[in-house]
């Protein structure tokens, strides 16, 4: 059976692929920038493109469902986190411990540190919990709240959340991605880590001056304090303002740090919102617990504080579960047919030195996520046609999961139809394209991981001993 198969079965020609991948393209951007329609449609008819071609190559219909459903079933950690992390925020929102973060930070951080004291309490949030999504999602929304209130484009606040929730995550043993980018690349997770060192650490820096100096253009004198002021008043007036209400966030974290799993700890942490909400906010019971489903809203006469707090519940990631999951089946059936490989096939031949080979690989990440529609789909498909060439020319797998992890994690937020692109922008409210150009540490690192790879610093090496019985390892 297995032989009748290989027979009828033909990779895609490089020619197919790109009218596929172009027809991909021009639905995406049409719709969503000129028709002003879903991206969830655009995802659903480029679906049965693949499966057309999937077709004409010799796959069965029935082989192509199997494959969608085996894509799907590869990223329904993301879409539970996500559903969970709805409810936190919704709860979160109700319990009054979201709008005491943006209270105390409207009071004690001054605008001109602001974005720096951003990229830090995310960094430091994410590396604690090993989670960018949790992030975003707590100290990421909070931080939001203040960054608007100050006047601060909020663009610009994203990209300084993302930038130090980026960070963290990737830096975090109990980060998904950084443990599926180790293990696909066959290193330990606690030797990739420690190569991403040399790579995150400099691009925090890098980036946390470059928001400083930012920073400092929104001083005391820029600031709207009459709007600061306003939205402190509403919020102190809508909400029973005080340190206990941090609680919630605080046993969140710990839980996280504790190496529990991310979406019990995080349903806690929404369980804790709707008591919070009923005993310090006096809100009802049932309307506390309805916040879970259908999120927070609230009509307080203050404009921008109602934009801020109506948001959160299981139902606002509903479009973003949609995405993902047409993602997830789309990145699963590109790879399903070799489409995928056939792309990266087409300029291996180019790969002839260590500086290549790393833009390669980071290239490769970002190819699967605007095709795959998934850090996952990347994180999976980039080890697995880039490892040859790491072994070719005798170079480290700690430096194939480190550029795997870069070209595949930090990107993802960059593209609007992926699943990190999606919910990003789901959760601040505002467009991919808009935060994208404020992404300073995803972008840092991945200039160093080039730099790096043409100046040799920081690149590992494999060594047969002498005798042929272990792999030694040198730095140059």
């Amino acid at each position: 059976m297995k032989e009748d198969k290989n027979k009828r079965i033909k990779k895609p020609s490089f020619i197919e692929v790109i009218i596929l991948l172009v027809l991909f393209l021009a639905i995406a951007f049409s719709f969503t920038a000129v028709f002003d329609l879903s991206i969830q449609l655009a995802l659903f008819i480029a679906l049965f493109l693949v499966i057309i071609l999937g077709l004409k190559v010799g796959y069965k219909y029935d082989e192509l469902q199997e494959a969608i459903k085996g894509g799907i079933s590869s990223g329904l950690d993301a879409v539970l986190i996500l559903i969970t992390v709805g409810a936190l925020i919704g709860t979160w929102i109700a319990g009054g411990i979201v709008p005491s973060i943006i209270y105390y930070g409207l009071e004690f951080i001054h605008p001109s540190i602001f974005l720096l004291a951003t990229v830090i309490l995310c960094a430091v949030t994410s590396l604690a919990t090993g989670t960018s999504w949790g992030t975003a999602g707590t100290a990421g929304v909070a931080m939001v709240g203040v960054g608007g209130a100050l006047g601060i484009p909020l663009p610009l606040v994203v990209g300084a959340v993302l930038s130090g929730a980026y960070f963290g995550d990737k830096l975090s043993p109990l980060s998904d991605s950084t443990v599926l980018a180790s293990s696909m690349s066959k290193v330990d997770v606690i030797e990739h880590v420690k190569s991403l060192l040399y790579v995150s650490v400099p691009a925090l820096v890098i980036s946390g001056l470059a928001f400083t100096i930012v920073g400092f253009t929104y001083a005391t004198d820029t600031v709207d304090l009459d709007r600061v002021e306003s939205t402190m008043a509403a919020i102190s007036s809508t909400f029973n303002i005080s340190w206990y209400m941090l609680i919630p966030a605080v046993v969140v974290i710990v839980l996280l740090a504790m190496k529990k799993p991310a979406i019990p700890t995080i349903a806690f942490g929404a369980l804790l919102g709707v008591i919070w909400a009923g005993v310090f906010q006096g809100t009802e019971w049932v309307s506390a617990l309805s916040t879970v489903y259908e999120g927070f809203t609230i009509q307080s006469g203050n404009e921008f504080m109602d934009e801020l707090l109506n948001r959160g519940g299981i139902t606002s990631m509903l479009g973003s579960i949609v995405v993902i999951i047409l993602g997830l089946a789309f990145g699963g059936l590109l790879n399903y047919i070799g489409a995928l490989q056939v792309l990266v096939d087409s300029f291996k031949s180019l790969i002839t030195n260590v500086g290549r080979l790393s833009v390669a690989t980071v290239g490769t990440g970002l190819l699967s996520n605007i095709f795959g529609c998934s850090m996952y789909v990347s994180l999976i498909m980039t080890p697995k046609v880039m490892e040859k060439n790491y072994d070719d020319l005798n170079v480290d797998r700690r430096v194939l999961s480190r550029n795997t992890e870069v070209g595949g994690t930090l990107t993802s937020g960059m593209v609007p139809w992926t699943d990190n692109g999606i919910f990003m922008a789901a959760m601040f409210g505002v467009p991919t394209l808009q935060y994208l150009p404020y992404m300073w540490m995803n972008f840092a690192a991945i200039i160093l991981v080039i730099i790096y790879g043409y100046t040799k610093k920081f690149i590992w090496y494999q060594e047969e001993a002498n005798d042929g019985s272990e792999i030694m390892t040198k730095s140059q």
